[in-house]
């Protein structure tokens, strides 16, 4: 909560340059809004924001991109690509292969494993009417956990699918 409204007053201070008045309402029941303009119904207070604005950093001289020389009139035969930078490190055919090998077997592991918690959570979801457990005299503690279960089954389900796309990727 502190967080959303310490963004929320950022936010507002950074824009504060461009409407330079900040008002802090409070709602009969206590809640707080940060606005531009007072609200009819709502006790708003002006606040004294100095330096409210943010100055733009100044242009960067050396990002600018450089003029294209011009073309020559006869242009030679076609170069090959450049192969990249010389120190660029080249791994031979064996070694990728190994490479390969252990990254399908680590995410062959993380696979199993992950498809093993889906079956966990999909015996206790059963169907949709997990058992209640004895902590759970409140009907509303109930549904709190079936939809964290409905929630973790559809993320361990996303987590199946992506680790089968990562495997099917590896050459």
């Amino acid at each position: 909560m502190i967080a959303r409204c310490s963004l929320l007053l950022f936010l507002l201070t950074a824009t504060a340059g461009a409407s330079a008045q900040i008002y802090r309402c409070t709602d009969a029941e206590g809640r707080k809004e940060y606005t531009d303009r007072q609200i009819r119904g709502k006790q708003c207070v002006l606040l004294d924001l100095p330096n409210a604005a943010i100055p733009a950093p100044p242009p960067r001289e050396a990002t600018r991109p450089r003029p294209l020389a011009p073309a020559p009139a006869a242009s030679p035969a076609p170069r090959a690509a450049s192969p990249g930078p010389v120190a660029f490190p080249r791994v031979n055919t064996a070694e990728q292969k190994a490479r390969d090998a252990d990254r399908r077997q680590i995410l062959t592991d993380e696979l199993n494993a992950e498809m093993q918690k889906l079956g966990e959570l999909r015996r206790e979801f059963n169907n949709g009417e997990p058992e209640r457990r004895g902590d759970e005299r409140n009907y509303a503690k109930y549904q709190e956990r079936v939809a964290s279960l409905r929630d973790a089954i559809a993320r361990s389900e996303q987590n199946v699918a992506a680790l089968q796309r990562e495997i099917a990727n590896i050459r």
